[in-house]
């Protein structure tokens, strides 16, 4: 059973509801015409607002969207609702709390077994980080600090690597500190498509959007930059 992640620094609907190329590349990973694709607004509280966006965009699209709430459950079997999704897209917002609500609920393991079984995992931002080891995030008025993912992909990431002003200093010096594990910055509007566990293709819907390979080194860290294919 192939399995895929695709993990975007920044982009797609919620930050481009007018250019939805890497929507529709996550849509394409899947083998089936109209893939039922679930939006997980957890990180934002289940913001009514981000949930109503996720529909205008999806329902232009070839698939049949629909939305988890943990605030306000609407299943019977929260397993049996996730295994039943071809594609999960986790939105973006506080990663920390997301992911103690996730365990709460023993999402989290629910999570892997979905993933182990074929169903395609994305996301943007706190839906980028949850799925690597270590994430960078960044709490209102706070600093940026290194939390754990699921561990479904080695190593760590930054979303919004050029987005945020403070994300690639932050991050390339925790790298090169050993603060946090190598991995990848992603650029908004850039995504890293895995397959298998593997970088199988880094992505962009605007042209300039990079990723980069994030390598510790004895005097610090360095950035090897990974080709990246527009979407257009």
């Amino acid at each position: 059973m192939k399995r895929q992640i695709i993990a975007l620094g920044g982009g797609g609907f919620s930050m481009e509801p007018d250019n939805l190329a890497l929507d529709r590349y996550i849509l394409s990973q899947s083998s089936e015409d109209e893939p039922r694709v679930c939006f997980i607004p957890t990180a934002s509280g289940d913001s009514e607002d981000y949930i109503q966006r996720f529909y205008k965009a999806f329902h232009q699209l070839p698939c049949k969207p629909g939305h988890l709430s943990l605030f306000e459950p609407s299943f019977l079997s929260l397993r049996d609702f996730v295994m039943e999704q071809d594609i999960l897209y986790v939105g973006g917002g506080s990663t920390r709390n997301m992911l103690a609500l996730w365990r709460e609920w023993k999402m989290d393991n629910i999570l892997a077994e979905a993933y182990r079984n074929g169903v395609i995992l994305a996301g943007l931002s706190a839906g980028a980080n949850c799925w690597f080891e270590e994430g960078l995030t960044d709490p209102l008025n706070g600093p940026l600090y290194a939390i754990n993912g699921l561990g479904f992909l080695s190593g760590s990431v930054c979303p919004h690597f050029d987005g945020e002003a403070k994300r690639r200093p932050s991050y390339l010096e925790a790298v090169g500190g050993g603060s946090m594990k190598e991995g990848y910055g992603v650029d908004d509007y850039a995504a890293l498509h895995f397959v298998n566990e593997q970088l199988s293709r880094a992505v962009c819907s605007r042209k300039g959007a990079a990723v980069y390979k994030i390598n510790r080194q004895e005097d610090g860290s360095s950035e090897e930059a990974i080709p990246t294919a527009y979407l257009n």
